[in-house]
């Protein structure tokens, strides 16, 4: 059943979470209308500061995030949260945990929490976090925090689509050796050591500053990444890492970088949906004679599969 997009958008500027959520479906769903909502989303985006929140399982990634959430609140910001949670191995839906989590801030009409379900998505996201993003920006959020699944070192897709990337390490749960790791040590612009009341925490801090000392050689005027304490369960030290978000993010706008991470990011986004475009007129093709009849050449030693490839390419873009 077809929707009234303009309307919808209206609504979600109005800050109204029925409207907002319905957008974000039809761009989970896929929707018909997916190039509609997009269209009339893109006049109005621009505006919100993306942070993304990543780590380890069992950092405290929903518990800061929450934190976070109130310290913005306070300062009176809209705030859009984006929790990505594991897939239901029976429905494939979201687990639903991060929400569960962040529910003191369920009545609150200033915030809007969407858990979304990765679906066999790699790199700690859901497919369609980018255009959920553009959704609660259009919305009027003035602050996206993306909180991802738990992650590995190699899964860093999470520093392609945020402004700021949150790094969060915990003592004890051998973030020393991971962070060493290639990854993780590369894309962090603010390092969270959560949990500092634990033991082994300065330890945790000093192998992440003698770690860093070993990274790429930095310029004068470079952004160099900030550690900070924290025990988000009981809100200590948030207020620190919200400063430190500040501080880079007038630091992005006054070198420019800002507009740089927007404008690649906004470049991924383009190549993403154009690669899917595709796929699915390869896999249109994948059911005709087309395929067959290249792959029996490969098979038969008359064509190799670079110039087979050409082929099939040049018969897509012919579509």
């Amino acid at each position: 059943m077809a929707v009234d997009v303009s309307e919808l958008v209206e609504q979600a500027r109005e800050g109204r979470p029925r409207a907002v959520a319905r957008l974000i479906s039809l761009v989970e769903g896929a929707s018909p209308q997916l190039r509609e909502v997009m269209a009339a989303l893109a006049p109005r985006c621009g505006n919100a500061y993306v942070v993304g929140l990543t780590g380890s399982p069992g950092v405290g990634k929903s518990t800061s995030t929450s934190a976070l959430v109130t310290a913005y609140r306070r300062a009176g910001k809209r705030v859009g949260v984006l929790a990505v949670d594991p897939s239901s191995p029976f429905s494939g839906g979201a687990l639903l945990g991060d929400r569960v989590r962040m529910g003191e801030h369920a009545s609150d009409p200033g915030v809007y929490i969407r858990s979304m379900a990765t679906r066999g998505h790699l790199g700690g996201l859901a497919w369609a976090a980018p255009q959920a993003v553009r959704v609660l920006d259009a919305a009027g959020c003035d602050v996206v925090l993306v909180e991802t699944v738990g992650v590995g070192q190699s899964e860093v897709e999470i520093a392609a689509q945020a402004d700021t990337s949150v790094v969060l390490l915990a003592p004890g749960m051998g973030d020393g050796i991971q962070a060493a790791k290639a990854g993780i040590l590369e894309i962090g612009d603010v390092y969270v050591v959560n949990k500092a009341d634990r033991d082994g925490a300065d330890a945790t801090v000093r192998e992440l500053n003698h770690m860093l000392g070993l990274g790429e050689a930095r310029k004068p005027g470079d952004w160099r990444p900030p550690i900070v304490k924290t025990v988000a369960a009981r809100s200590e030290g948030v207020d620190e890492v919200v400063a430190a978000l500040e501080k880079h993010h007038a630091w992005m706008e006054e070198h420019g970088v800002l507009a740089q991470r927007r404008e690649r990011r906004a470049a991924r986004e383009i190549e993403t949906i154009a690669v899917t475009a595709l796929r699915e007129r390869m896999g249109e093709l994948r059911g005709g004679k087309r395929l067959d009849a290249l792959a029996g050449k490969v098979v038969a030693g008359s064509l190799d599969p670079y110039a087979a490839a050409d082929e099939l390419v040049a018969g897509v873009t012919e579509q």
